[in-house]
């Protein structure tokens, strides 16, 4: 009895222990916490390649990252400005596809 006793705290913290690296593990509707991590370094990466293209405007581009796919929305002047921010996004390391939602509407 005092074996199981002295054990328990042990045996506590083993399982605390389990539950907490088992949450840090992702599914199939969550990402991990690398993958997020990396989800918005991507993310980090395609905004500032587009703030540095004169022809995207990125102030008008949203851009989303989830398992390494690119969401592009919002709106540009041209359906050039449209390619070029897919070309830009394609670009970067760790993009695995490019969803291009943005709108055109032409220039003021």
């Amino acid at each position: 009895m005092k074996r199981i006793i002295r054990a328990l705290p042990l045996v506590m913290a083993a399982l605390f222990a389990v539950g907490i690296v088992s949450g840090c593990a992702g599914n199939g509707d969550s990402v991990s916490t690398g993958q997020y991590i990396d989800d918005r370094a991507i993310t980090a990466k395609v905004k500032t390649k587009l703030v540095d293209e004169p022809m995207t405007k990125a102030r008008n581009i949203n851009v989303d990252t989830y398992r390494g796919t690119v969401q592009l929305s919002g709106f540009v002047e041209s359906q050039e400005a449209k390619d070029k921010a897919t070309e830009i996004a394609r670009g970067v390391n760790g993009v695995k596809d490019v969803k291009n939602d943005l709108v055109v509407r032409g220039g003021s």
